[in-house]
């Protein structure tokens, strides 16, 4: 199409100039002293235009020859700032490559190669004291690769922000956890812009600080903060909250302690059946029973409502080892558990122990002897069982039941 166009074009100025100059019969005449030379007018416009493209040729030679010495400059630049962008890219390759030796070197050559330049770009820089810093800190050489993370300071003082800055400072922060420092961590963490603070690599950052610090109620906050942002698949995400809430509560060496740990947990978390099981057994440690029967009372209520075996069996042993001192009014909540859960053994025991602490003996007797023959019941539980009922056989003078008793429990230590 263009082609057609052109021809058209030219067509079209063969035509004019033949319409202007076939019947052109006018002449220029040229005097000089005693010379005269007479031109066509076709002629002279001729060689007048050929004159002015050859002086446009010479002055475009001129020119091109007069700014030589710069664009050769130009070229060295461009070759420099090419080499320095290979360098960078280099050492990017060689780091993910894990030969952070050659990483480092090639990241010192496109900073020198950069400085070459004037160091005119900000960012180039940033990147390639990142890269070094990066291949030290994998090569374990601390004071050179804060000795770049000081360069790096240095550069976000000197200028305007840039795409690296965020970088930056997240490397520095995830540095001081590689090298165990929460403090250090905690300090660059909080230096972080509010938008930057927000991102899940600083909230990732910020539950490993919280972690290594042994500060896991602000870890669990955390935890919780990256669940809501699908950092985690729900599996991981729950066994990690739980794990977290768990060593909360191991760390309460009191009672206020303790209770204080409790009411800043997550409703979620006191929900959570594994996460009441280990308080109700951090609470009897520290002979608050009744503190624990309060925290429990609320999951035998909706007991019906778990349909997970291993909640139930938590939720037994916690009853199980809070029943010192069973209030009369617990009496009616267990009967109703175990008309609507009794087939299962982990109620059979929690029950029974229960009714054993209120000295009902005949309750307890039938339900802890199904539940300490039932395999499906974890060992430790039917262990737990048998030694009721031997106390149970002791208290109505029955020693030969007793021993028995002490026989099975003994075959399930191993």
């Amino acid at each position: 199409m263009r082609l057609v166009v052109w021809l058209l074009l030219l067509a079209a100025a063969a035509v004019v100039a033949a319409l202007t100059f076939g019947r052109n019969d006018g002449l220029v005449s040229i005097v000089s002293g005693g010379w005269r030379a007479d031109l066509s007018l076709n002629l002279f416009l001729i060689v007048l235009l050929l004159v002015g493209a050859l002086s446009l040729l010479v002055l475009q030679a001129l020119i091109a020859v007069l700014r030589l010495p710069r664009r050769a400059a130009e070229w060295r630049a461009l070759q420099r700032e090419r080499a320095a962008q290979a360098a960078l890219r280099e050492s990017l390759a060689e780091s993910f490559g894990a030969r952070y030796a050659r990483a480092h070197k090639a990241a010192l050559r496109a900073l020198t190669l950069h400085h070459d330049l004037g160091g005119i770009d900000r960012e180039f820089a940033q990147l390639a004291h990142l890269m070094a810093a990066g291949s030290l800190h994998r090569l374990g050489d601390r004071a050179r690769r804060d000795e770049h993370l000081h360069s790096l300071a240095e550069l976000r003082r000197s200028g305007g922000a840039t795409r690296a800055d965020d970088g930056a400072r997240l490397a520095a922060v995830e540095w001081a956890l590689d090298d165990r420092d929460p403090e250090r961590a905690a300090t660059r963490l909080a230096d972080l812009p509010p938008g930057v603070a927000r991102r899940t690599q600083a909230l990732r950052l910020r539950l490993r600080a919280a972690q290594l610090a042994r500060q896991p109620l602000q870890a669990l906050q955390t935890a919780r903060l990256l669940a809501k942002h699908q950092a985690f698949s729900p599996e991981v995400a729950r066994g990690l909250l739980r794990t977290l809430a768990g060593e909360a509560i191991d760390n309460a060496h009191d009672g206020q302690q303790l209770r204080q740990c409790w009411q800043q947990l997550d409703a979620a978390d006191r929900r959570d059946p594994h996460v009441v099981a280990r308080a109700v057994s951090r609470a009897v440690a520290l002979g608050l029973h009744a503190d624990a029967r309060a925290w429990l009372r609320p999951h035998w209520e909706s007991l019906a409502d778990f349909g997970d075996t291993d909640a139930r069996e938590r939720l037994a042993q916690a009853l199980v080892e809070a029943a010192p001192g069973l209030e009369a009014d617990w009496l009616p909540l267990l009967e109703a558990a175990l008309k609507r859960q009794g087939q299962h053994p982990q109620v059979q025991l929690a029950v029974g122990a229960a009714f054993a602490e209120r000295q009902l003996w005949g309750k307890a007797r039938q339900l802890l002897q199904p539940a300490a023959a039932d395999t499906r019941l974890a060992p430790p539980l039917r262990r737990n069982a048998w030694l009721r009922l031997a106390a149970l056989a002791r208290d109505q003078g029955d020693a030969e039941a007793a021993a028995a008793c002490d026989r099975e429990a003994a075959a399930l230590c191993g």
